[in-house]
């Protein structure tokens, strides 16, 4: 990978009272960023539109104030924040190749990369449970699932993402940075900055692996739970009919477990099995997971759910009626 020598040294020699790190764009295709900006300013074009839709659409239509669509609603949000605490560090590396982001803005945003990671798994995990009352207890799906219910469940998916990030934050911020201030990819991430790490690491290594296990590995092993419920549950009714549309309901949330959780699978092999492969493999491993649920998300519900398609479509007629 080459990088300008001289603009890292320029940075590290006259930042080092106020600590800057540099950030890395597409690594050996440094000359060609201004056209790789296309496909990211199109990509995190669509994710805003296309989460704002979302949005626009359960908020304008009361007959989407219903569980399923509230949930839908946390996801659409989770995903804009994750699409806006990326792009102001991608965009400026690509036009206008800003490397340099101060120590206090990195940790801002390593804060926020993470909880609304950790919020995407944790929502798709309650919308697994919505699906699980919706199918196997239909008759008890409005007064388990109330407004009341759901309001507890975001503030709980909040307050476990948010209390799961900050210790990890502390007790990086404690420890001292005396090796190279060059990160790996054009954002801050917690495993790329603990690399950068002269002291000892055991604890914060100790405390990532737990989070691993309570959030990584939990969730998914929840949502597996509930889908073999759902099943069992499916299974039993006579009509082929009824299985299948049973089953259609589940597929948009199948297709976003998918979309999260099979990029999220990769990076972990990637960094566990490929340490010494290309800095490229592991760019592009991390922009697929941070950018794919984000952008595939608003895709897949507007496609496959009949009410957001109509919605999206009435709001699309009603400005246009609106520029006549």
């Amino acid at each position: 990978m080459k990088l300008n020598s001289s603009f890292i040294s320029e940075v590290t020699n006259t930042t080092k009272d106020s600590f800057y790190f540099i950030l890395t764009g597409i690594p050996g295709f440094e000359a060609s960023h201004i056209w790789i900006s296309i496909p990211f300013c199109c990509l995190y074009t669509i994710s805003i539109m296309g989460n704002i839709a979302i949005l626009t659409v359960i908020r304008s239509e009361p007959s989407l104030h219903q569980p399923m669509y509230l949930f839908l609603s946390m996801l659409a949000l989770t995903d804009l924040g994750l699409t806006l605490t990326t792009l102001p560090t991608v965009m400026p590396l690509l036009w206008f190749n800003a490397r340099a982001i101060g120590f206090e803005a990195c940790f801002t945003q390593i804060f926020f990369i993470h909880t609304c990671s950790f919020m995407e798994s944790s929502v798709l995990l309650a919308m697994s449970f919505d699906r699980y009352v919706a199918i196997c207890r239909p008759l008890h799906y409005v007064t388990i699932l109330t407004s009341q219910v759901i309001g507890r469940i975001g503030l709980a998916i909040i307050c476990r993402c948010v209390l799961a990030v900050l210790p990890s934050l502390f007790l990086l911020k404690r420890l001292p940075f005396c090796r190279s201030r060059l990160l790996s990819h054009s954002y801050c991430l917690h495993q790329d900055m603990i690399r950068l790490v002269c002291g000892d690491i055991r604890f914060n290594s100790w405390y990532g692996f737990a989070l691993v296990l309570l959030i990584i590995v939990m969730d998914p092993l929840l949502i597996m739970l509930s889908y073999a419920m759902i099943l069992k549950s499916v299974l039993g009714v006579a009509s082929m009919i009824e299985r299948l549309r049973a089953l259609n309901n589940c597929l948009s949330h199948i297709l976003a477990v998918l979309v999260l959780y099979v990029p999220m699978v990769g990076l972990s092999m990637t960094h566990r099995f490929a340490k010494h492969a290309s800095p490229l493999v592991h760019v592009t491993m991390a922009n697929i997971y941070l950018l794919a649920p984000p952008v595939m998300n608003p895709i897949i519900y507007s496609v496959k759910t009949k009410q957001i398609r109509q919605g999206i479509i009435h709001l699309l007629s009603q400005r246009n009626v609106h520029l006549r």
